[in-house]
């Protein structure tokens, strides 16, 4: 679970940068930042896919990895949009995460 937990870390941050990385960089040709994106996301399935893998084999369901990958993305997001993008962290959003959390500890919940 641990190593699932980790490629998915790396992953999503391969894919925040895909995905908001070009934001700062609005001079860029859209055409180019899609290119770039498309090619740091390569880097992104290439982790997501055997994390998927090795965390269902180990008996995580679907519905928990794919609840385990949200709250990852959320954290890596947040860090990214805080010291990246410099946009302020609002109380709603920690509040969110906690809502978030309990949804986590409900899925998990036998």
């Amino acid at each position: 679970m641990l190593r699932t937990i980790l490629l998915l870390t790396m992953s999503n941050i391969f894919m925040t940068i895909a995905w908001y990385g070009h934001l700062k960089n609005t001079g860029m040709p859209l055409w180019k930042a899609i290119l770039i994106s498309w090619g740091i996301a390569f880097f992104e399935y290439c982790l997501m896919v055997p994390a998927n893998r090795l965390g269902f084999a180990s008996g995580v369901s679907g519905f928990q990895l794919k609840m385990i990958q949200e709250v990852i993305t959320l954290v890596v997001f947040c860090v990214f949009a805080v010291y990246y993008l410099k946009e302020p962290f609002h109380w709603k959003y920690l509040v969110s995460f906690i809502l978030l959390l309990g949804a986590v500890y409900f899925m998990f919940k036998k």
